[in-house]
């Protein structure tokens, strides 16, 4: 039975180097509070959610766990397919049930060879075990079994929709007393992002949650912590996600205000000040004229009236000295994403007829599709249902068994795939996007990754080393930096920041070629404008 938990968090500061990601972040996570942590990619979220689950120490200030025994989970965005794995193995290790047996066989070992204190350790381990849900682990894995995989598959052969399922499950199955939750809704279906939103309201212990899919914060967040890169400022909102983005925007707006009223309040004193001296100084330069005996009155009123003048720039001066200074509000970088149309290739872009691809036990088909020029089509359906097949056998990147396949002359494909397969070597990330666009210069090329957030400390580093949302960027600069006429997205707001892929609605409203689009984000679907909407249920295609 998971025990009533609380996660104290003061003072807490963490950055790269000699780069600040955030500092003064103050936190308390207590039993039922799903808190949404947001900010744009680079903020520090993983960093901050790897510090609270002790992966990473703290720069400054303090973690506190009340009762220190309460147990702490932290489940990374991408799952980690371990070499030799099994899916049993995979499930073991994110639940805690695998260092939890380990520490229980370590004291039993111990208390078996007299070690003193051990029968203590034991009964700690144990006891941690058992909250774990080490005891029926797998009965309980067995149950969630078939909506995966084999159990004694290895992890490194699941495809990724059944990766995303054995990341969910992984999460169904754990006991944590406190969640820590990076990107979990990640290439989930519709049925479940429904499961993981019941698991997370449901939860007696606190959560603080990472996620792009704002249905999803909207629908589970009670409150809302903002890492600020622009202004470095940690801001908590106590409502839920639609709350937190009105009162941003109050904010903001309030900020600015702030500032305009206390730079014109200071600019009309300064120009106050510089007129008073500029009449003090000629009010001197007067008096030091030589005035006859007659005028020795005038003289002497003249040095009142200066010294009146000076002592009046003193005074606003002083209250120059005492405003309080408002810092101005940081022009926050923004994305600002085209895609390049290429000419219009011809009527018909791509055509499937009667196609059939196999892969062991799955069967995608008969399939009978023709996407026409300008066409908008989303593309859903469940995880493993086939639809990353379908776009492949759309572009005549898949063998059909059955039937044929043809791709329109003039077509230029601009894509976001699933896995993000585009950047994934070990050249540089420079040397691997200039391998799409080879006739662009590195300083173009430079300029262009720049505008999508991806600088110099990016562009030199190895591809593969890139985080998921720096090579979903990679991947949208592309789209940008040569011309499409068929542009095939999958998945893409995957590991995006939300401001990332408010831009790409945006850039996709004004893209006149052909779309295929694949999401399961919900309020993507409403936002961009598709003209025709294809199910994939269990390998077979219909349009609604």
């Amino acid at each position: 039975m998971r025990m009533s938990a609380t996660l104290v968090v003061k003072g807490l500061a963490a950055g790269h180097g000699d780069k600040a990601l955030f500092s003064g972040l103050d936190l308390v996570v207590a039993p039922g509070d799903v808190i949404g942590l947001v900010g744009v990619n680079g903020a520090g979220k993983t960093t901050l959610l790897r510090t609270l689950a002790g992966l990473l120490p703290a720069e400054h200030g303090a973690i506190q766990l009340n009762p220190p025994t309460a147990t702490v989970g932290y489940l990374p965005q991408e799952p980690d397919r371990r070499p030799g794995e099994t899916v049993r193995g995979f499930l073991s290790r994110r639940t805690g049930v695998a260092d939890a047996q380990l520490r229980m066989e370590t004291a039993a070992e111990a208390l078996g060879s007299g070690v003193a204190g051990a029968d203590e350790e034991y009964a700690t381990a144990l006891e941690r075990w058992l909250a774990l849900g080490g005891a029926d682990f797998d009965e309980r894995a067995e149950e969630l079994a078939a909506a995966i995989a084999e159990l004694d598959r290895p992890m490194t052969a699941l495809s990724g929709g059944q990766a995303a399922r054995a990341g969910l499950a992984s999460l169904l199955l754990s006991r944590y007393d406190i969640f820590l939750l990076d990107e979990p809704t990640n290439d989930l279906d519709l049925d479940g992002l429904a499961r993981i939103e019941r698991f997370t309201t449901g939860l007696q212990g606190g959560a603080v949650v990472v996620s792009h899919d704002r249905e999803f914060l909207a629908r589970t967040a009670t409150g809302i912590l903002e890492l600020d890169l622009a202004q470095q400022q940690v801001n908590y909102y106590g409502g839920g996600y639609a709350a937190y983005l009105e009162e941003r925007e109050v904010a903001r707006r309030h900020a600015r205000e702030r500032y305009e009223d206390y730079a014109e309040t200071r600019s009309d004193l300064e120009a106050r000040a510089r007129m008073q001296r500029a009449w003090m100084e000629k009010g001197v330069k007067n008096a030091r004229r030589k005035q006859p005996d007659n005028d020795k009155n005038i003289k002497a009123k003249k040095i009142e009236s200066t010294e009146k003048q000076a002592a009046k720039a003193r005074q606003t001066e002083r209250l120059i000295d005492r405003l309080e200074v408002v810092e101005e509000p940081r022009k926050e970088w923004q994305l600002r994403m085209e895609i390049a149309a290429a000419p219009r290739a011809g009527a018909v872009v791509a055509t499937l007829r009667g196609a059939v691809v196999r892969r062991g036990e799955f069967t995608l088909g008969p399939v009978d599709l023709q996407v026409d020029w300008a066409d908008r089509m989303a593309i859903t359906g469940a995880n493993g249902a086939g639809k990353t097949t379908l776009l492949g056998a759309l572009l005549g990147r898949v063998a059909l068994d059955e039937g044929t396949a043809h791709v329109g002359p003039g077509v230029v494909v601009g894509e976001v795939d699933q896995a993000r397969r585009l950047f994934e070597g070990d050249v540089t990330l420079l040397d691997a996007f200039r391998q799409h666009v080879p006739d662009e210069s590195p300083a173009d090329v430079r300029t262009l990754l720049a505008k999508f957030g991806l600088r110099a400390d990016h562009v030199l580093r190895p591809a593969r080393t890139l985080s998921p949302g720096e090579r979903t960027r990679a991947a949208l600069a592309l789209l940008q930096g040569r011309g499409v006429n068929l542009l095939v997205l999958d998945e893409p707001t995957n590991h995006l920041d939300l401001p990332a892929i408010e831009q790409l609605e945006s850039a996709l409203d004004n893209y006149p070629g052909t779309l295929l689009l694949v999401t399961h984000d919900r309020r993507m679907l409403e936002a961009v404008h598709t003209n025709r909407h294809v199910d994939v249920v269990n390998g077979t295609v219909a349009e609604r």
